[in-house]
């Protein structure tokens, strides 16, 4: 069941937090802007750089898509691990503990383990396909509500993808009259695997990148939860829209975003520059 997979990326993922944790509050962050709304820190770098140690001391010909490093090619391995070192730098930058490490490893469109792990707040989420998913080693199921209505959600707003906003608030106007809250935290990684724990009963974010989902993907679904893209399928890798939630939730959640933004809809006002990377 890929448990070989799921041990590496604990361990991964452990080293990663460890790094990031000696930065937070702290200073010599050597920030960089990469674009409008996204930085990069020292504490990114040598996050990713432990992670990916790590797996290649395991792996050595798997490949490596990590959002600092772009993608290494492995000796002809068919898994790939999708790493995103510091999911939240923004929070971590302003001294916000809402951020974490999320760690995935895939083989085409199937991703076989993921775990984000939560340094701040001691949480490990973790799963391998097929095994169910675990949150501090306990198991862990997504939402068993039957509908929105009522629902606790979570969000990000498309600081990256200022052309979706139109699209994007009436969405938020939609959901939110249905939801009993919807937070935004800044971390989607982490959102993801609070979905998977049933803290959330539902997610959805516009134009994120495969490390800030990979993991959390697997989480949600092997926690009895449903992930799709915009128009309810499995064009999240490519497009970076997501639509998460419980399974009786994540339906009734995709028809109130789809009555606004599908993912030919989200294209036109906001075209990929360069494609987000897909399985290999």
């Amino acid at each position: 069941m890929h448990r070989d997979l799921l041990d590496t990326a604990i361990a991964a993922a452990a080293a990663g937090a460890a790094v990031v944790t000696r930065y937070f509050r702290g200073s010599s962050l050597d920030v960089r802007q990469k674009g409008e709304n996204d930085f990069v820190t020292r504490a990114d770098k040598e996050s990713e750089e432990a992670i990916v140690q790590t797996i290649l001391s395991r792996h050595p010909d798997h490949r490596i898509l990590a959002e600092e490093g772009g993608a290494r090619a492995g000796a002809g391995g068919d898994c790939e691990w999708v790493i995103d070192p510091l999911d939240g730098t923004t929070n971590f930058l302003q001294g916000l503990p809402v951020y974490c490490v999320s760690v995935a490893c895939r083989r085409g469109n199937e991703v076989l383990a993921g775990v984000v792990h939560d340094p701040a707040g001691e949480n490990v989420f973790a799963a391998a396909a097929g095994a169910g998913a675990t949150w501090n080693g306990r198991p862990m199921r997504a939402s068993g509500r039957e509908g929105l209505k009522g629902a606790f959600l979570a969000t990000g707003y498309p600081f990256r993808a200022h052309p979706t906003l139109d699209l994007y608030l009436a969405v938020f106007r939609d959901a939110f009259l249905s939801a009993k809250a919807i937070r935004r935290c800044g971390a989607a990684a982490l959102d993801l695997a609070y979905t998977a724990a049933g803290v959330y009963d539902g997610f959805f974010e516009f134009r994120l990148s495969p490390w800030d989902i990979a993991a959390g993907i697997l989480l949600v679904r092997e926690a009895g939860g449903r992930v799709t893209d915009l128009d309810g399928g499995e064009g999240f890798f490519r497009s970076g829209n997501i639509v998460a939630g419980g399974a009786g939730v994540q339906p009734e959640l995709l028809a109130a975003v789809h009555r606004h933004a599908s993912e030919a809809a989200i294209d036109r006002v906001h075209p990929l520059a360069q494609p987000v990377v897909a399985p290999l």
